[in-house]
């Protein structure tokens, strides 16, 4: 029914019911990517390797230990999600163009049915507000550069100079050309999406920084780009949990590497100030 509506607060409502679905599904993807890391840690959770400041070998680690810095990052991002779908779950359905209307509709109610937790108290800000894909597009960023790190590390580990871990045949490819080659190509497309995610959160703040109250034909442009930057990032955890659940670990070639670099330093200069 549209008697006490109008396009603007039902695009409004629209867009809230689209992304907080989005949010559960993203939520899912990147609580396995989490138990994958955690599963590959325990496994390994004797493995021991450098630890890097300035990507020079500094003190001795566990695989586990470099596996759980990762997990910690992906679990602020699911409060992160888990706050920006809270604070999107308010109904802005009633407030008409941007006046509300004179129908004597009960906002409430369709705001229960629909399963919001409230409505907007402004109608002005009801068909203005885009805090929420601005909000949801930051997170999904901040999670592809945690995922872009990991990429980072994992490519840096795929070579020979460092051979800490192997992917899988089917995250990797060959070149072209050299066939002794085994390009850590998944990960590496994941490291490069994420510039693509960064551009559609700067698109949309772009968009919305000079627009008066309320309603502007600019914001037709609110959901091509928080949509891309969520299928964009559900596309990468879609291929990451399975990609660290098969990577090979070769713990023997860590422990090598743990035993140059004088690592230990730090630890034989406490005993000796303790002494």
């Amino acid at each position: 029914l549209h008697t006490g509506r109008s396009r603007n607060d039902q695009v409004a409502l629209d867009v809230r019911l689209f992304l907080r679905e989005q949010c559960s599904e993203t939520l899912i993807l990147i609580k396995k990517l989490i138990e994958a890391l955690e599963e590959k840690g325990n496994e390994y959770a004797d493995a021991i390797m450098p630890g890097y400041t300035h990507l020079q070998r500094a003190q001795p680690i566990t695989f586990k230990a470099h596996l759980t810095a990762y997990t910690e990052m992906l679990t602020r991002d699911l409060g992160r999600i888990e706050d920006a779908k809270k604070r999107m779950n308010s109904s802005p359905l009633g407030s008409g163009a941007l006046a509300g209307t004179t129908y004597p509709i009960d906002r409430g109610m369709t705001a229960e049915f629909l399963g919001f937790d409230s409505f907007t108290k402004s109608t002005l800000d009801g068909v203005a507000d885009r805090d929420f894909c601005i909000e949801l597009a930051s997170a999904l960023s901040i999670c592809m550069v945690h995922l872009s790190r990991l990429c980072e590390e994992i490519i840096l580990w795929c070579s020979w100079e460092f051979m800490f871990v192997e992917l899988d045949d089917a995250f990797s490819t060959g070149s072209s050309i050299m066939p002794q080659k085994k390009n850590s190509d998944m990960a590496e497309l994941v490291r490069g999406k994420t510039g693509r995610v960064y551009g559609d959160l700067f698109a949309t703040l772009t968009m919305l920084k000079g627009l008066p109250l309320a309603y502007n034909k600019d914001m037709q442009e609110d959901k091509e780009g928080v949509f891309d930057a969520a299928d964009t990032l559900d596309m990468c955890l879609d291929v990451f949990a399975p990609m660290i659940a098969t990577m090979k670990v070769i713990p023997e070639n860590m422990l090598l590497a743990a035993q140059k670099g004088f690592i230990n330093a730090t630890d034989l200069a406490d005993y000796l100030v303790k002494k």
